[in-house]
This record gives C-alpha cells, sequence and structure tokens, in this order.
C-alpha cells in the first residue's frame, strides 16, 4: 500500500533528538495509530468480524485498546517522561495547548449533530467525545502540577479511589440506562471516565521517565549498551514487567472487578498498559535485528493526533457517501484498503511539507 511513495526508501537510523529515545518506541507507536485508523472504518462494514468491535459493558476486544492506548502511547513519550517538568508552565501554554483538542471536539460535535451522523451513546455520552477526553487529562495534568518523579504515585491513588467509587455505586449509575436533562448526566461515560485516563497518563509518563528516557533506570537502556548480553537481559527484564501487568490484570479482573472500557476502572487501565508494553517488548526484541526504518513511520509518529483526526474525517465521508452496512465484503475489502492509500497519501504530504501539529 505504501510502495508507490516515493520518499519511503529506507534510511539508516539516525541519533534521536530526543535523549534515549529508542526506534522501537517510534513503531510502537506507529502500529498503534495505524491499527487505530484502520478499524474505525472496518467496524462500520459487516466484514468486520464482530468480536474485534468494543465492547458494550465489560471485556476486551481489540477496539476496547484504541483510546487507551492513544494516552499511554502519548504519555510515555511525552514531556514530562522526557524529564521536562511542568512546574514552570505557565497559564497561557496551558491554554494553547488545550484550545486546539476542545475545537475539535466542538467541530466534532457540531459535525456529528449537523450530519445526524450515528453515534454510540454509551460510549462518551450525548455530547462527549474522544478529543474532550483528551482535553481533560491534558488539563488535569498541566493544573496539577507536581515533579515527574511522583506522576507514578499520583496516578496510582487516583486510580485507588477511582476505584473504590465504582464499587461503592458509581459504576450503577454510569452504567444506568437512565438519563436525565442534565450535562453530566447525559455524558456521565465520557466524565467519570476521565479520572481512569488521567491515572492511565500518569502512570504511563512513569514508565516512560523511569524505564525508556532514564539511562540509568530499571531497564539501564537496549540498545544503549555495546554488550550483547546486557542488551538481552534488558529485554528479559521489559517481558518480566510486563508478565507481572498481566498476571495483576487477571487478578484484578478476577476478583476487583472485570474490565470495563466504559468505566475505565482499574482493571482497563493495566490491561492497556500490559498490551502497550507488550507491543513494545515485542518491537525491542526486533530491533536487536534491525537496523533501518522507513520514513513514514517517522511522519506518523510526529503527528498522531493530525493523523488520527484526517483517518477520522475521511471515516465520516465514507459513511455519509454509503450505507455501509450493505456493502458486500469484497467491496468493503477494497473501501478499506483505498482509505488507508489515501490516509498514508496525505501523511506523506505531512512529512515532504513538514507539517507537524503538536496539540498534546
Amino acid at each position: 500500500m505504501s510502495s508507490f511513495l516515493p520518499f519511503l526508501e529506507r534510511e539508516k537510523l539516525k541519533s534521536s533528538s530526543i535523549p534515549f529515545k529508542r526506534p522501537f518506541l517510534t513503531y510502537y507507536r506507529f502500529i498503534m495509530i495505524l491499527v487505530t485508523c484502520v478499524t474505525i472504518l472496518a467496524v462500520d462494514f459487516t466484514a468486520f468480524p464482530r468480536r474485534y468491535a468494543k465492547t458494550e459493558t465489560y471485556g476486551t476486544g481489540l477496539m476496547d485498546l484504541g483510546v487507551g492506548s492513544f494516552v499511554a502511547a502519548n504519555a510515555i513519550v511525552s514531556r514530562q517522561a522526557r524529564s521536562r517538568d511542568l512546574l514552570r508552565t505557565r497559564t497561557v501554554d496551558i491554554l494553547k495547548s488545550v484550545s486546539p483538542l476542545l475545537a475539535l471536539g466542538f467541530a466534532r460535535l457540531i459535525a456529528t449533530k449537523g450530519a445526524d451522523y450515528q453515534v454510540h451513546v454509551g460510549e462518551y455520552g450525548v455530547h462527549w467525545n474522544f478529543f474532550f477526553t483528551l482535553a481533560a487529562v491534558s488539563l488535569l495534568t498541566s493544573v496539577i502540577r507536581m515533579p515527574v518523579s511522583y506522576c507514578g504515585y499520583l496516578g496510582l491513588g487516583i486510580l485507588s479511589v477511582h476505584q473504590f467509587t465504582l464499587r461503592c455505586g458509581l459504576k450503577d449509575y454510569i452504567l444506568s440506562p437512565h438519563r436525565s436533562s442534565g450535562l453530566v448526566d447525559l455524558n456521565k461515560e465520557g466524565i467519570f471516565s476521565i479520572f481512569g485516563y488521567w491515572s492511565l497518563y500518569l502512570l504511563s509518563v512513569h514508565l516512560g521517565q523511569h524505564i525508556f528516557f532514564n539511562p540509568g533506570g530499571f531497564l539501564k537502556w537496549i540498545a544503549s549498551s555495546s554488550n550483547e548480553n546486557s542488551r538481552w537481559l534488558s529485554i528479559a527484564e521489559l517481558w518480566l514487567l510486563d508478565g507481572a501487568l498481566w498476571l495483576l490484570v487477571v487478578v484484578l479482573d478476577s476478583i476487583v472487578e472485570n474490565v470495563s472500557r466504559r468505566t475505565c476502572n482499574m482493571a482497563y487501565v493495566m490491561f492497556v498498559l500490559a498490551q502497550n508494553l507488550e507491543v513494545m517488548a515485542i518491537f525491542a526484541s526486533a530491533e536487536a535485528f534491525l537496523s533501518s526504518k522507513l520514513v513514514l513511520v517517522e511522519a506518523v509518529d510526529d503527528n498522531m493526533l493530525l493523523t488520527f483526526l484526517v483517518a477520522n474525517v475521511l471515516t465520516g465521508l465514507v459513511n455519509l457517501s454509503m450505507d455501509t452496512i450493505f456493502v458486500l465484503p469484497g467491496l468493503s475489502v477494497v473501501i478499506v484498503v483505498g482509505y488507508m492509500a489515501l490516509l498514508v497519501a496525505i501523511v506523506a504530504m505531512f512529512k515532504v511539507y513538514k507539517i507537524r501539529a503538536k496539540f498534546w
């Protein structure tokens, strides 16, 4: 699909402008957003396996990972994870970082309402959407300023309180189909899940700062050492950490509460962390054998949110131009492949013309 683009020729790995950022992190972020962009359109066709779609209340479908993975992928390489404290962040900088996300959120709301686009209310609520969640997480992280070293502790504390309130009745309120006319009640899923996503962001910052961007940290980093045995020992440690997270997911899912994306509970947050760390471990293992990468990978990594925004616009255009539910499986595959080819071409133009939008 990408072979027709001339600038997609392989090039030798260059040293990252971000200290200790590893190429496998770029591959991980690229794959995460690519799969997300494919599924947001493919799910509208009957050819898409329903087992990969979002679960209604509890469960772990492929698409349940989307929002959580986006939050985690951004947090791991965020300013905080790279030890750039926000203690000195000015109010004007906070507003500048949040305003584009709010604008995108309202634009999506107006577009979906104006075009009478089908929206699953049980996901975020009547008016809420993904961009509002990102804006809220960004705002909370910027306003509640603290040293980076405490992000993990704050995230774990917030997640524990969030899980406690879910057990004390908040879960029943969120999952109840009853809604009044109040804004909070109409958007209860999106509003109350903010705390789960915020804790996920903070824990991911902790993961990124202490593991991926700290040269003397837990892993003493994989490819920074010329010692082959040390490199593979670091990879093994990464897999062990992921195994511990998966064990925690099983325990939480069995004893505390089943994994639920709608409430963004503790089991879901740990599930997202475990799944994303597993993908990173796979690419970290592969990095030991690779010495080159595609320029397109960096293009997507540089513009993750913009890539996702373009994918949403293209998905909306496809849905407005046809009744996807009646499209034959063969034709639906052609449409999805064409959609991805167009998306790749647009992202390629971002790279060619050096367009980079860092909203978050």
